[in-house]
C-alpha cells in the first residue's frame, strides 16, 4: 500500500524538475504558488483565472503586471495555456501533472517510519488501557470499562485513488491523527490513467482538511461538475470516505473485574450478576453506557446512580465515569461500575489519579 502526502506547492523552494519526457524545468516559489492557483480557481470555477483574479488571492503583494509576466513564463514552459484571445489562463495537462506530482509526492522512507510509530503506538496504547482497566478494578474492587481514544473531528488529510484492477479503484484515505482506511469501490468501466489522475485532484483538492460533517452539497456538487462523466463515481467515493469515517468512529472498549461485583450482598443475586456479566460483553451496551451525557466541566467526573444511567443493566448500580484527554481533539471514556454505596471518593480520587497519569505520559511523548 502506497500512501500519499499533500504538499504544499507555495512551502516547496526553488528546483530543478524532469518530466517524464526527460524536458528540464526550474521553478521559483512564485511560479509554484501562481500555478497552484490556477488550477485550484480552475477547478472550483470552470473559467479561465486572469492576472487580477491572481492578484488578490496570492497573498504576494504582486501587481497585476507582474503577474501577467509569470504567467507568461509558465505559458511558455507549456504548463498553462490560453483558450482563446483576451481570455486568462487554463492549466495543461502538463501542468496538472506537475501539480499532482507535488500534490502526491512519495516519501517512501517517511511512510515506513510511520507505519512503524503508528503500530508501536497502537501497541503502547492498547497494552496501556487493559493495564488501567485492571488496575481500577483491582484498586476499587468494583468493575471497569475503559474506551479507546477518539477525535473529536474527522478531518481528511489526504486521499489517494488508485486501479487495482480494471473494474476496481482503491481509496486510500488518511484522516487526522495520521489514521489510514483503505476502501474498494467498484467501477463500470475502465478508467484511463489520466481520469484517475483527475479524480485524485478534485478530491484532494475539496476535501482535504473538511471534517464529514463540513461536505455539503455545494461541495459534492461542484465536485461532479468537475468530474464529468464521473459523476456517479465520484457519488460512489464520497460513500466509501463516509463509511470509512464511520468505522472509526466505533468505540473499543476494555473491561476489567465484572465478578467483583459478587462480592456485595445486595448485588450477588444471581440474575441480577448474569445481567450485568452479560452487559459487560456486550459492546454496545457499554458503548451506551459511557457515552450517555456529556462529563461535567468543572470536575471531568460525572456519578449517575441507579436510574439515572437509562440502561436496565444498570440500574441496581451506581456508575462513575471520567473522560481523559491525551492530545488536542483527542479523548477517551473511564467507567467504574459497583453498588450504590460505593466509596466515591475512593473511586474519585482513583479517576483523577488515572488521568493525571494519562495526559503526563502523553505529554512526554508529544
Amino acid at each position: 500500500m502506497v500512501i500519499i502526502y499533500y504538499v504544499d506547492i507555495s512551502t516547496l523552494p526553488r528546483r530543478v524538475l524532469t518530466s517524464k519526457e526527460g524536458e528540464i524545468m526550474e521553478l521559483d516559489d512564485r511560479k509554484y504558488k501562481i500555478l497552484n492557483l490556477i488550477i485550484k480557481h480552475y477547478l472550483e470555477t470552470g473559467e479561465p483565472v486572469g492576472s487580477r483574479t491572481i492578484s488578490k488571492d496570492s497573498g504576494l503583494n504582486l501587481s497585476s503586471a507582474t503577474i501577467r509576466n509569470e504567467m507568461a513564463d509558465l505559458e511558455e514552459m507549456g504548463l498553462i495555456m490560453q483558450p482563446y484571445t483576451s481570455a486568462g489562463r487554463i492549466p495543461t495537462d502538463k501542468g496538472y501533472r506537475l501539480y499532482v506530482d507535488r500534490l502526491m509526492h512519495d516519501k517512501y522512507e517517511e511512510v515506513d517510519e510511520l507505519k512503524e510509530l503508528l503500530i508501536e503506538k497502537v501497541d503502547r496504547m492498547d497494552n496501556l488501557l487493559k493495564q488501567i482497566a485492571k488496575i481500577l478494578a483491582e484498586n476499587t474492587n468494583y468493575a471497569t470499562v475503559v474506551s479507546k481514544p477518539q477525535f473529536r473531528t474527522r478531518r481528511v488529510k489526504f486521499i489517494q485513488i488508485t486501479d487495482i484492477d480494471p473494474s476496481q479503484l482503491l481509496i486510500v484515505l488518511v484522516i487526522e491523527g495520521n489514521i489510514v482506511k483503505n476502501k474498494i469501490v467498484e467501477t463500470k468501466e475502465y478508467l484511463e490513467k489520466d481520469s484517475i489522475l483527475k479524480l485524485n485532484i478534485i478530491f484532494n483538492t475539496f476535501l482535504q482538511g473538511l471534517d464529514l460533517s463540513e461536505i455539503n452539497l455545494n461541495i459534492i456538487q461542484q465536485m461532479k461538475q468537475q468530474a464529468g462523466n464521473y459523476n456517479q463515481l465520484v457519488s460512489d467515493i464520497l460513500d466509501a470516505i463516509a463509511q470509512a469515517i464511520r468505522e472509526e468512529d466505533e468505540i473499543e472498549i476494555y473491561t476489567s473485574g465484572a465478578t467483583n461485583i459478587l462480592k456485595y450482598p445486595e448485588l450477588s443475586d444471581t440474575k441480577k450478576a448474569i445481567r450485568l456479566i452479560e452487559a459487560f460483553e456486550e459492546k454496545e451496551k457499554l458503548s451506551e453506557l459511557i457515552t450517555l451525557s456529556e462529563v461535567e466541566e468543572e470536575t471531568g467526573i460525572q456519578v449517575m446512580i441507579g436510574k439515572e444511567t437509562d440502561l436496565a443493566e444498570m440500574q441496581d448500580y451506581s456508575v462513575v465515569t471520567a473522560t481523559y484527554e491525551i492530545g488536542d481533539g483527542v479523548f477517551g471514556k473511564i467507567g467504574i461500575v459497583g453498588p450504590k454505596r460505593m466509596d466515591y471518593e475512593k473511586v474519585v480520587a482513583s479517576l483523577n489519579a488515572v488521568m493525571k497519569q494519562l495526559e503526563d505520559i502523553f505529554k512526554e511523548k508529544n
